[in-house]
């Protein structure tokens, strides 16, 4: 087969727009691909063994945190964990890594909302990355719950609706499409029935005006995917560089090939080759 495009790069998490389907860009270096239009094609993903922080461009053996090398992943804020558990945030307690990132990213509105992707799920963004987040996630729909005024607000409300949500997607279940439906408005009313006293209790304490439930409308997401896979054989660059197959499909930040599926945005700062190809005549 003969490469019609064919470009290297370092592999970041792909750029979405939202639209009946998502619009997927695939980013590698400085060149952006169009990936909704190679829908159908062969591809041919290239590891060469070079890994990036994406902070601070040191080679590394492995990533961290999604594209950091160690020393970033000791010292930046967004490898902190409260990253990944918002209740422990600790700026307030003047110890963040780095107080002006959190000024920016966690001292602001954040949305906690419900999101169908393999079932009912509760979760968290800044108010400025919906519906990006949802789309990351697979949520072929989702609500706004809450808006409040920090991320540890959010982590504190994600825990009280843990008692009796999950918050977490299976992500295998959400790449086969076969979602149930279901009535996010009802579950939201009745989930924040269930929260009403954590709720209480966290105005009481950081005031009403820092939790507001939210009133929207729920936004239904269709994804650019023309054959779902029976079953999901995840593909792993670390073990084998070379990966191809014809792009069936995209959803999350998943691509889906014939031969498998692989997670984009998990090889972030991971050097590659991309190429599409054409069998010869």
């Amino acid at each position: 087969m003969t490469a019609v495009i064919d470009v290297t790069g370092r592999l970041v998490k792909m750029p979405v727009e939202s639209g009946s389907p998502v619009v997927y860009t695939l980013k590698i270096g400085d060149t952006r691909l169009p990936m909704n239009d190679l829908i159908g094609r062969d591809i041919q993903i290239d590891f060469d063994g070079a890994i990036r922080c994406i902070h601070c461009d040191r080679v590394t053996k492995k990533s961290f945190s999604q594209g950091y090398c160690f020393p970033c992943f000791r010292k930046l804020a967004a490898c902190d964990t409260c990253i990944m558990s918002p209740e422990k945030c600790h700026y307030h307690l003047g110890t963040c890594r780095e107080p002006e990132w959190g000024d920016t990213h966690c001292m602001v509105d954040h949305v906690v909302y419900l999101a169908n992707s393999s079932g009912l799920k509760v979760g968290i963004t800044r108010g400025t990355q919906v519906p990006t987040r949802w789309i990351d996630q697979g949520a072929v729909e989702a609500i706004p719950m809450l808006t409040v005024a920090t991320r540890q607000l959010a982590g504190l409300v994600e825990v009280a609706c843990k008692q009796y949500v999950a918050d977490r997607t299976n992500w295998r279940a959400m790449l086969k499409g076969d979602v149930p439906a279901l009535d996010l408005a009802d579950e939201r009313e009745a989930l924040l029935a269930k929260i009403r006293p954590e709720l209480d209790a966290l105005r009481k304490e950081h005031g009403e005006q820092a939790l507001t439930v939210a009133a929207g409308e729920s936004m239904k997401l269709s994804y650019p995917v023309d054959v779902w896979p029976d079953k999901v054989k995840s593909h792993n660059l670390d073990k084998t560089p070379s990966v191809g197959g014809v792009l069936q499909g995209i959803k999350g930040q998943y691509l889906i090939l014939d031969t498998g599926v692989i997670n984009i945005r998990k090889y972030t700062a991971y050097q590659v080759r991309f190429q599409v190809l054409e069998r010869a005549d």
